[in-house]
């Protein structure tokens, strides 16, 4: 079974950017979708964006084009570029594979 393991968490203040990545423990050639989606203490995990096996991404309305998400299948990666981060954007981010999840890495957007 895929391990993930993400990174790039981190303070940062309003409007500025971050990059998390989500290394696997094996190919990503063949996984169907990859996913980051995020949670917030005491609410639902929702999904942020996703990407394909053949690199066809999709996006939540909240990402209202400051995020992209991108992957690296040589380096079995896949990255989430954030920027013009709000403090709504605070949350610990996850990312998932088929039915795998990483341990996640918080995302603190505060002055």
């Amino acid at each position: 079974q895929v391990q993930l393991v993400e990174s790039g968490g981190g303070l940062v203040q309003p409007g500025g950017s971050l990059t998390l990545s989500c290394s696997a423990s094996e190919s990503i050639f063949t996984i169907r979708s990859m996913d980051w989606y995020r949670q917030v203490p005491g609410q639902q995990r929702e999904l942020v964006a996703g990407i394909t096996s053949d690199g066809i991404t999709g996006y939540a309305r909240f990402v209202k084009d400051r995020f992209r998400i991108s992957k690296n299948s040589a380096k079995n990666t896949i990255y989430l570029r954030m920027t013009h981060l709000e403090p709504e954007d605070t949350a610990v981010y996850y990312c998932k594979a088929s039915d795998v999840w990483g341990q996640g890495t918080q995302v603190t957007v505060s002055s």
